[in-house]
């Protein structure tokens, strides 16, 4: 796999899964307002920020990718 697929797959999978991951932080964030068991919305709110997490490690991924590809085609070019 090429630096720029593995750039072109880890950015937009990156980006998707901090959405998704900051619409789970609101989502446990909802249950703590409605007074859901403390067990429960914090456990909801620790698998959100997991998975926001894995997103910015994604889109980082995506960046050093990147990053790499852009090295190697400015050493194809000199």
């Amino acid at each position: 796999m090429t630096h720029k697929s593995k750039w072109l797959l880890f950015s937009p999978l990156g980006l998707v899964t901090i959405g998704a991951g900051a619409c789970l932080v609101q989502w446990a964030g909802n249950l703590k307002e409605k007074g859901a068991p403390t067990k429960d919305w914090v456990l909801a709110g620790t698998a959100a920020l997991t998975v926001f997490n894995a997103g910015v490690s994604l889109f980082g991924q995506g960046v050093v990718e990147r990053v790499l590809h852009e090295v190697r085609e400015k050493t194809k070019e000199a």
